[in-house]
């Protein structure tokens, strides 16, 4: 399940849904080829489960949420995703709920980081432990591959291991939210699979934007330790982050962050509109994440033509990252390392690329293979496409 490359969907945005009823996970099917084209091989939903407004204030986790569909049409989707190769995660949000949940009687005395109408969950609560498990085992026998534990740092690690169904899901894939804290510690703790890797997603717009590839260097050696633990979950974009075409103060480096993303170990997301340029900034207010969650049309054919080059740029670096699946647990090391210049070596055994990043506005020449002004060059050996093969992407 660590070699699946995930495209993210943020489903009540996504399929525009507001407060009324209806059948709009048909409208995620209408998508599947294109996930297929663009080279991805799972499908990341966002919260689909009866909530109060933005669905991380679940109120039945049993329940598929009316504005989305039913029963039916949850099975319909997944049907149609399996049909394709498409591995399917749901979004469990376990660490907090509605104030009209279910079971209010299993709510801790605090709200969840200020939020009024979001209310933590008593994980020393057996009834809590108990229901959570029952959950991910109902969805899991419904056709589920894979889940993202929403806010995984503030549930405690043990409370997660006592309830992943391990033995009747053994192929299962359970990765866990950590935007900060000792990732590998939280992992072996916990008995997730992954976590998500926000400090690699910090290092990598940050040092674009600063013109600081030593940030970037200190990151991948952090990274890079985690693998004697874990392969982390990677990416540029989710649903509550600043979209990567906004994020970059230089959109010409959108492919730089592109690459490193496909060239480093880690499970890496795409988050659905960042492989066309979409735009979005993310506000600390309420309806802040609008910009970010936005409606898509009903097939991808009806996408804005601008977007092509963007959309190529991915389904040419996820092939890259198709044809050499060793890269996802690869080591990689610094080769070369200025401001605004890098060298890096992804390798595992005799396999290696090397990714050649110039920022500066000069051309710079590595070693005797030249990169021009803010443009980056990927070279391979001894994978496809063949013995020292340049790719001109």
């Amino acid at each position: 399940m660590s070699d699946v490359i995930w495209w993210q969907v943020y489903p009540l945005g996504f399929t525009g849904a507001d407060s009324s009823p209806g059948h709009r996970l048909p409208h995620i099917v209408q998508w599947l080829d294109y996930v297929v084209e663009l080279g991805c091989t799972g499908l990341l939903l966002g919260p689909i489960f009866a909530s109060e407004t933005h669905g991380y204030d679940t109120v039945d986790h049993f329940r598929i949420d009316p504005r989305l569909g039913d029963d039916e049409d949850f099975d319909a989707l997944i049907a149609a995703a399996h049909e394709r190769g498409l591995k399917v995660a749901l979004d469990g949000v376990f660490n907090h709920v509605a104030r009209s949940f279910v079971h209010p009687e299993w709510m801790a005395d605090h709200t969840f980081e200020g939020h009024d109408q979001l209310v933590a969950l008593d994980h020393s609560n057996p009834a809590v432990a108990q229901y959570v498990a029952k959950v991910l085992e109902y969805w899991l026998e419904r056709g589920v591959d894979a889940w993202r534990l929403d806010v995984a740092y503030a549930v405690p690690a043990e409370f997660w291991r006592n309830v992943l169904p391990r033995e009747r899901f053994p192929n299962a894939w359970f990765f866990g939210e950590m935007i900060h804290g000792d990732y590998a510690e939280y992992v072996a703790q916990s008995g997730l699979d992954s976590i998500t890797q926000y400090e690699l997603w910090k290092a990598i717009w940050s040092s674009l934007n600063d013109g600081n590839f030593f940030e970037l260097a200190y990151a991948l050696g952090r990274h890079d330790a985690l693998l004697d633990t874990f392969v982390p979950q990677t990416f540029v974009g989710n649903h509550d982050v600043t979209r990567i075409a906004t994020r970059l103060e230089d959109e010409r480096h959108v492919g730089h962050a592109l690459a490193i993303l496909f060239t480093v170990a880690g499970v890496p997301s795409i988050y659905s509109g960042d492989e066309q340029g979409f735009r979005g900034l993310k506000e600390d207010r309420i309806g802040g994440d609008d910009a970010i969650r936005p409606v898509f049309p009903s097939r991808p054919d009806e996408l804005a033509p601008s977007g092509e080059a963007t959309y190529r740029l991915h389904q040419e670096l996820i092939g890259v990252r198709r044809n050499n699946r060793w890269l996802t647990r690869s080591r990689t090391t610094v080769e070369h390392l200025a401001n605004r210049t890098m060298a890096l070596r992804s390798a595992s055994g005799d396999d290696s690329v090397l990714l050649l990043l110039n920022i500066s506005d000069d051309e710079f020449h590595f070693a005797g293979e030249s990169v021009p002004a803010q443009s980056w060059r990927l070279l391979t050996e001894r994978v496809t496409p063949g013995p020292g093969a340049a790719l001109s992407l």
